[in-house]
């Protein structure tokens, strides 16, 4: 069994090594660990050092792509170098390298197509209070949107099998982390979730630039993750609160009416239709968007199938 730890770097040359350190190159369960680096378009001398430390593989983009983008790079090169599991873990060093073991072990097992690794958030000093209850929220939007039970949806260590990396697929250019949990529960993988141990903090978050910006990024991706994920639900609830809001008004005014004052509240039933006609094209659209999702269901599966048609178990082209 091979194993592929990934790192997604990004001027990540003063935090490698230290990273690097870290890592196993000997794991339960597997007879091959190699590490590969993603280069995402770094200035510095980030795949030279990654070389020098005795980085089996580097893969570079030209200009830099983004956290997402790197992350889906390196899954498909690791399955073209013939991984049966791919670790992600992160080059600031953030995440115990001696941990990968706890990642890897159910996955080897059969027991669980991806891990997650659970942070001690609570406990993490360098966290803030804000940034600490935004990594809450997140976890309980995915787990709403895609019925698991992940407590820390937001950590990118976490280890994935073969079959797994061929049905993840990202659309968000911020962050992997969010929507792969929920692509996984709506395929009805086996996800689990392990305890690993943090490092201290050696620079600042790229993704947290400043806490405003962080929370309308987190706020949009959420919004985003429920509009992809769960349309009929996210486009029916807003459209069922016009119509709920437009019903009142008009029970409002027929009301008035009734008792001979209704020529003092016909604003009440213009907006009472303002209301009931724009519920009404929500829930239509609810229904659109719900085709729409189940296409792109039938295309990530298509997708699927090709990566898995393309690369045979050794890792080479067939």
């Amino acid at each position: 069994m091979k194993l592929i730890i990934q790192i997604p770097c990004f001027n990540e040359a003063e935090t490698l090594p230290l990273a690097l350190a870290e890592l196993p190159r000997e794991v339960p369960g597997c007879d091959v660990v190699e590490w590969l680096i993603i280069d995402d378009g770094s200035s510095d001398d980030t795949a030279e050092i990654a070389r020098a430390h005795g980085v089996d593989h580097v893969v570079r983009h030209t200009r830099n792509q983004g956290l997402a983008r790197a992350f889906m790079t390196g899954l498909e090169r690791g399955l073209e170098l013939g991984a049966d599991v791919i670790v992600n873990t992160d080059a600031d060093n953030q995440y115990h390298g001696g941990d990968i073991e706890k990642l890897v072990a159910p996955v080897v097992a059969k027991e669980a197509d991806l891990v997650i690794g659970e942070r001690p958030i609570s406990h993490i000093e360098h966290f803030s209070w804000l940034k600490k209850q935004l990594q809450k929220l997140g976890s309980w939007v995915v787990r709403k949107a895609s019925d698991t039970e992940v407590p820390d949806a937001p950590s990118g260590f976490r280890a994935i099998s073969r079959a797994a990396a061929t049905e993840l697929n990202v659309f968000n250019n911020y962050t992997y982390t969010l929507e792969t949990i929920i692509q996984a529960g709506q395929r009805n993988m086996a996800i689990a979730s392990v305890p690993v141990r943090v490092n201290d903090d050696l620079r600042p978050s790229r993704l947290v630039k400043s806490i405003p910006s962080y929370i309308k990024r987190s706020m949009i991706t959420i919004v985003r993750i429920f509009v992809i994920y769960r349309p009929f639900r996210f486009f029916a609830a807003i459209g069922s609160v016009s119509l709920l809001l437009g019903a009142l008004l008009g029970l409002r005014f027929l009301v008035y009416w009734l008792l001979g004052e209704g020529d003092g509240h016909v604003q009440s039933l213009i907006l009472a239709a303002v209301l009931l006609i724009a519920g009404f094209q929500t829930v239509l659209v609810a229904f659109l968007a719900d085709q729409l999702a189940a296409n792109r269901l039938l295309l990530q599966q298509i997708r699927s199938r090709m990566l898995r048609n393309d690369y045979d178990r050794s890792g080479k082209k067939i």
